[in-house]
């Protein structure tokens, strides 16, 4: 009976969370419409999504790319088709690794900043100060987030889509001993725009995801410094399955539409 009572506890609790998540990607997004327009927030938050996770998603993609390298390798030549691993590499990242991961290592790093950031305000309530001035905490914080979150991430994919396959590069010239010009020939000519337009569009709607849930545990934060680590736990953990249970929902849809 306990068990059951806790099932349906937390099957309530998030339900609930996903509908106040989603009104307030809904009041974000109607911010983007009302004045005052603050260009120097958004500025500010493109530079600390984009910036400060630029290293750490380069570096991420680059070792992904050779480890790609090294596995598809030995997985071809038992088939006699080594010699196709640019392809092959460059097809997963674009598609899939690329998008995924620098998602995920955006939502660990910013995600978790967002909800800390917000979170603190919470708990020494600077947000209710805010109110009181007569200032919208939904247009001040979560809007130049939100609009940050949807262009800095596709940017960031894409360097870590080159980063990536120039990782699996060296790899294969240093094990295969193949003309570069080959492998770039081979990644030319199986990379489609559909594959490079369905890679990047899903972090538009992966950078949503980190800001809104960013932004909203770090508003629902009560309890101190205490609420703010778990508030901040809880958003990593979230944004990360968000994104995976998204990407193939978003993938099945991609292939529909390209």
């Amino acid at each position: 009976m306990n068990i059951l009572l806790f099932i349906d506890v937390t099957i309530k609790n998030f339900i609930l969370s996903v509908g106040q998540a989603v009104l307030l990607a809904i009041k974000g997004f109607t911010g983007i419409f009302l004045p005052p327009f603050n260009l120097r927030l958004v500025l500010y938050e493109i530079d600390n999504f984009g910036l400060g996770s630029l290293l750490l998603v380069d570096l991420i993609a680059l070792f992904t790319g050779m480890v790609m390298a090294l596995q598809t390798i030995y997985g071809l030549s038992m088939y006699g088709a080594e010699m196709y691993v640019g392809s092959v590499v460059s097809l997963s990242l674009v598609r899939e690794l690329g998008p995924v991961m620098a998602s995920i290592m955006v939502g660990a790093r910013v995600g978790s900043g967002i909800a800390a950031e917000i979170g603190s305000m919470q708990v020494t309530e600077q947000i209710d100060a805010m109110r009181a001035l007569g200032a919208s905490p939904i247009k001040k914080l979560v809007t130049p987030k939100m609009i940050a979150a949807m262009i800095a991430l596709p940017l960031l994919t894409v360097t870590a889509n080159v980063v990536g396959v120039f990782g699996g590069m060296i790899v294969a010239l240093f094990e295969l001993d193949i003309d570069s010009v080959f492998y770039i020939n081979s990644i030319l000519t199986t990379i489609t725009v559909s594959d490079l337009l369905s890679g990047i569009s899903k972090t538009v709607f992966f950078g949503l995801i980190i800001a809104v849930i960013g932004c909203h545990f770090g508003l629902k934060t009560t309890g101190g410094t205490t609420g703010v680590g778990r508030s901040t736990t809880i958003t990593v953990v979230t944004i990360s399955i968000l994104i995976l249970i998204s990407d193939f929902f978003l993938t099945k849809l991609f292939f529909i539409l390209f």
